[in-house]
Order: structure tokens, then sequence, then C-alpha cells
């Protein structure tokens, strides 16, 4: 089981950087660099190639609508060469809220999307022939009748550090779970319940997997939560720290009627609280959305506890296959992060 850690997207470059690099010495794995609507991902992912030797550096998530196909594999390749083969795209659609209001692009398509352009990244970095892509949303080059005509299929000009850079996709409804199950190496799930994940996507996921290339290997999982160590009278108080984040997804990430993380808390069997904490974000009362949260589901997808509490809590994690354990420690300084990992590294192995 490997390790992984999030960078926000709110900002605190250096302070993020800082943390990449002692995080890195105690053993972490994989980074996933977020992107919503402040700084871009990719920038910060070539910085990190610099002043890093080890670790992965992930897309978390390029949001698929705002750049081309052939751009994205673009991007990947560029940031895999400078990180000497480091590099895993993550990609995810997204929310029409971000798409429609910031980057003015439909929001429309988002499984079809995602599978052309796996296909076309996947072409890009082989660089075995010109690319050619005649799908539902993308065609490469354009076809006879629009623009001026003069395109012709084109290789990416230079040669990728790989001819295949692995690719996690972030995913919640049945057909983009099993769409990710398919294509993917990897699956980013949200608000991951190791103990209800099964119940809400096994089937999507074993409709995947039974059309998957035995070329890819078996998919990567990466879910986990808040990270802390200790009695459960000194940490337990911790996952109140998620309570705002969990409000904001559930009740406040898009439309009413068009929230994919408040109909996924419907499936985890929170009907009435999912729609507690949607009427009460969406009338303003955020504070006592947050409230809302049921404590059961922050106990259950995070990990704070004692070290025989953090064993169970990883063992469970791992039985509802999960790979990579993504961890937000929460410690007073940077030393005291890296003795957690370093903990979590061993629990895990």
């Amino acid at each position: 089981m490997r390790l992984s850690m999030q960078i926000g997207y709110a900002g605190g470059f250096a302070e993020s950087v800082a943390q990449v690099q002692a995080l890195e010495q105690a053993g972490m794995d994989i980074v996933y660099v977020a992107e919503a609507y402040g700084n871009d991902a990719p920038s910060l992912m070539g910085y990190l190639a610099a002043v890093t030797d080890t670790i992965q550096i992930a897309s978390g998530i390029l949001p698929i609508y705002t750049r081309t196909p052939t751009l994205i594999a673009m991007t990947a390749a560029g940031v895999d060469e400078l990180s000497g083969g480091r590099t895993i795209l993550g990609l995810g659609a997204s929310g029409p809220q971000v798409i429609e209001g910031f980057h003015g692009v439909a929001y429309d398509a988002p499984v079809q999307r995602t599978r052309e352009i796996i296909d076309i990244c996947r072409q890009v970095w082989k660089r075995e022939e010109p690319v050619v892509h005649d799908g539902r949303k993308y065609h490469l080059p354009l076809p006879e009748g629009q623009g001026t005509g003069l395109g012709k299929p084109l290789k990416i000009i230079t040669h990728p550090q790989r001819p295949a850079i692995p690719v996690h996709v972030a995913s919640l409804g049945p057909k983009n779970v099993a769409m990710t199950a398919e294509l993917a190496d990897g699956w980013l799930p949200i608000l991951f319940h190791p103990e209800r994940a099964a119940d809400v996507w096994g089937a999507d996921l074993a409709i995947g997997r039974s059309k998957r290339s035995p070329e890819l290997g078996p998919l990567d999982i990466v879910a986990g939560g808040l990270l802390a160590l200790g009695p459960e009278s000194e940490v337990g108080g911790f996952r109140d720290l998620s309570r705002a984040m969990v409000a904001l997804y559930v009740g406040g990430m898009g439309a009413r009627d068009r929230n994919f993380y408040n109909q996924l808390f419907r499936r985890y069997g929170y009907e009435a609280e999912a729609k507690e904490i949607q009427d009460l974000y969406l009338d303003g009362r955020k504070q006592e959305a947050a409230a809302a949260v049921p404590a059961s589901f922050l106990e259950e997808t995070s990990l704070c506890g004692d070290e025989g509490y953090l064993r169970d809590r990883v063992a469970q994690f791992k039985e509802a296959g999960v790979t990579v354990l993504n961890v937000t420690p929460i410690a007073p300084d940077l030393a005291g992060q890296q003795r957690l990992v370093a903990k979590v590294k061993e629990l895990a192995a």
C-alpha cells in the first residue's frame, strides 16, 4: 500500500512545497496537485519536479474541459520529462458551475469526453503514428467542412520520457466509475467510505474491470482521509476539521437537483442527512450544515486514533480495495507530520 497526499488550490505555495519535500523524505509516494479556478496545477507540478527526487507528481485533477486533449497530453509529457518519469495525469470533469461559469464552456458528455481524451493522450505519448481520432466529441484533424481544411495528422515533436504515463480519473457516477475501471490506471473517488463503497460502486467497478485490457494491470484505488495519531481524547476532535469540506461538497457543490456529492451521500444511506445539509447550505446557513454532517461518517472516512486504531483503519481501507492511502497528516510541525507518515507507512506495509 503506497501513500499519497494532496496540495489544495487555495494558495500557500511555499508552504506546500516545503511540506512535499519534508514528507518525501518520510516516504510519501505521490502528491496530487489540485486545480479549481485559482492557480493552475501544472505550474506547481513543474516546480515540484525541480525540487524533489522520488515522489510521483500528479495532477489532482486537471478539469477535462479546460484544455484540448492534445494539450493535456503535452502538459503531462512535459512534467514527466522534467521529473524524470514521475508524473501521473489525474483527470476529472469538475462541475457545471466552474466549467460554465468560469471557463465559459458547455458541460456536456463528461464520460464520453474522458474516454476519448484518454485514448488521444495515449496515442500522443506512444508516438507511433500521427495522431488521428474520430470520436463523438473530438476529431483530429478537423474533418472536411470545418475550419480551413489545412489541418493534417501530426506527431508530438518531442519524444516523451515514457510511452505510457499513468492516468487517474476522479469519478463518482455509475457510468463514469465503470469507464474508469475499464480504461484508467487509477481511480480517485472523493468522500470514500471503506465500509460502504462496495455497496455503492462494486457493480460499476466489476462492469468496467470485465472490459479492462490486461496490459493495463490492476486498477489503483486512491482514498483515505485525515491522519492523526494519539488517544481519542486528543485526536478525536480533529475529525471535525472535515465538517466544512463535507458540507461544501454535499450541500453546496452544484445545484439542488444536480449535486453529484449529495447523490453519493444518499447512496451511502444518508438520505435525510443529505437533504438537511443541502437545505441548510443553500439557505446560507453553512455552519449549521457543517454541524449536520454525521459524526459516524467523519470517523469512518478518516484515520484519527491510537496506533491500534490506525492499524485497524488501514486494514479496512486495504480490505475495501484501496491501494494508495491518501492522507492529510495533522501535527504541530513538519517533523511531526514526517513521524506520522513514517508510522502509517509502516502500518500499511
